[in-house]
């Protein structure tokens, strides 16, 4: 243990017991005598969490932006969404919500006749980092290091994981897929450095293990899961220590705290038992820790999200939310056909809709991390406050691939340097990398020019009217 009664607490205090590292929530112990309020919580680094959609939206068709099933109608604050809006979902959060429309991935275009064909491997790899991928089928990939990685490096050095990456859909790990691209270009939405790709987790137990098991070995983490005892089982003795040693505000926030990391290991143990039962699968070549629910898979990857913030473990996500060309069939949107056909709509409005549920159940999907951000307070304001939530793509209309008219929201307070409750809808020929510069410099990076950027965006209503669009 590295706390002393009466004196306080570190803010990474960690429970230790084989095989498991149980960083310790913010608590009023860990605030020095005599400071009070909001500044006891030491705001520190904004938290990013990245998550990339796949291959466009129903709001990038022509009939789609007419409905607006994207961009609202009104610019400014004044905006209403339709019914059909694949942004419905986030009224609640509307004064979180900053929807940025009409921007533009042309880094995600070909260049050149060889490239022609290939959007789908190189879309994933321009989100992040809006540079253009070297068109190879070898180990010498190569585009641009990513915003999460770019922010990494400032601020990452000050958590136990400089950053982690998730994904919900299969992974291939190299190798040639096609049009002369390597499958790493659809891997990972993250790159350390222009030929660095950073390989994505996929299995929810993996990504719990590396949040508490650091200090201990596979060996030990192994021997631990084989006896099906809890993480928590293994540090009672130092939790019992603690206990004696914390006000009784503290001591609830402890035990609602390790509730949440007990009842996301028992999911992770329950979806284990299931898939090792002998039952059959729906998805039968995926580790025995990844649901066969997209719906729970990824409310787990976002509930672990918020156990890494809570912990402050790490202060940076990706997310992967699917591939481009899977088959996955989301029956909680309503709509029963895979992913891919589904998306390629040929311009009819029934189907058009159809795709648009799928759009909007994504969005759906980021509700439920919203509200487990809100609900996690840290001192006087809640991690959703501290928090910039990046989410969109860098495919428009996905019927004909363009890369034009690209989804891209934010949401969060970003300590305080995220308005929210406004539509800021671009200039034509807009480079989305505009606006990812000035998120990158509301994160605190000293940074000139990202990717194809021309120029700052305004993400601020001042400089932009409200006028009827689209």
């Amino acid at each position: 243990m590295s706390f002393i009664t009466g004196k306080h607490l570190q803010r990474r205090t960690f429970l230790r017991g084989m095989g498991a590292s149980v960083a310790l929530p913010f608590l009023d112990a860990m605030v020095p005598a005599g400071v009070w309020g909001r500044s006891a919580a030491e705001d520190g680094p904004t938290r990013l969490i990245a998550i990339e959609v796949p291959h466009g939206h129903a709001g990038g068709a022509d009939w789609g932006r007419e409905q607006f099933l994207f961009g609202p109608e009104r610019i400014g604050r004044d905006f209403e969404f339709t019914n059909a809006s694949a942004l419905k979902p986030l009224e609640p959060y509307r004064e979180y919500l900053t929807i940025v429309s009409n921007t533009d991935c042309r880094m995600a275009e070909a260049h050149d006749l060889p490239e022609v064909g290939g959007d789908h491997p190189r879309s994933a790899a321009v989100f992040l980092t809006q540079s253009h991928p070297l068109r190879t089928e070898s180990s010498d990939v190569y585009v641009g290091t990513s915003l999460d990685q770019i922010y990494a490096q400032q601020v990452g050095r000050s958590s136990a994981i400089p950053s982690m990456q998730l994904a919900i859909e299969t992974i291939d790990s190299g190798g040639g897929c096609f049009y002369g691209y390597s499958c790493t270009y659809q891997d990972t939405i993250s790159w350390a450095s222009p030929s660095q790709p950073l390989p994505s987790i996929r299995d929810p137990r993996v990504a719990f293990d590396q949040l508490f098991g650091v200090g201990g070995t596979a060996e030990d983490r192994s021997a631990r899961r084989r006896t099906q005892q809890s993480i928590l089982d293994v540090i009672t003795a130092d939790l019992a220590h603690l206990k004696v040693a914390l006000n009784p505000e503290d001591r609830v926030r402890m035990d609602r705290y390790l509730e949440n990391v007990r009842e996301i290991e028992r999911r992770i143990q329950g979806i284990e038992a299931r898939n090792t039962s002998g039952e059959q699968r729906e998805i039968p070549d995926a580790p025995p820790g990844v649901p066969d629910s997209v719906d729970e898979h990824i409310k787990l990857m976002l509930d672990l999200q918020v156990l890494g913030f809570q912990a402050d473990m790490t202060r940076i996500f990706s997310f992967k939310l699917g591939r481009d060309l899977s088959s996955r069939v989301y029956t909680e949107s309503g709509n029963m056909q895979p992913f891919h056909s589904a998306s390629h709509h040929v311009g009819k409005p029934e189907q058009i809709l159809d795709y648009n549920r799928i759009n909007q159940y994504h969005i759906s999907t980021l509700t439920h991390l919203l509200d487990q951000l809100k609900d996690s307070m840290e001192g006087d304001a809640h991690l959703l406050d501290k928090t910039m939530i990046i989410y969109g793509g860098t495919m428009g209309d996905s019927n004909i691939h363009n890369h034009r008219r690209c989804p891209l929201i934010v949401l969060g307070g970003a300590n305080g340097q995220l308005e929210g409750n406004v539509h800021l809808k671009a200039p034509d020929r807009t480079p989305m990398a505009n606006a990812m510069l000035t998120l990158m410099q509301r994160l605190g990076l000293k940074v000139e020019d990202f990717g194809d950027s021309t120029g700052e965006f305004a993400l601020s209503t001042s400089s932009s009217p409200v006028v009827t669009g689209s």
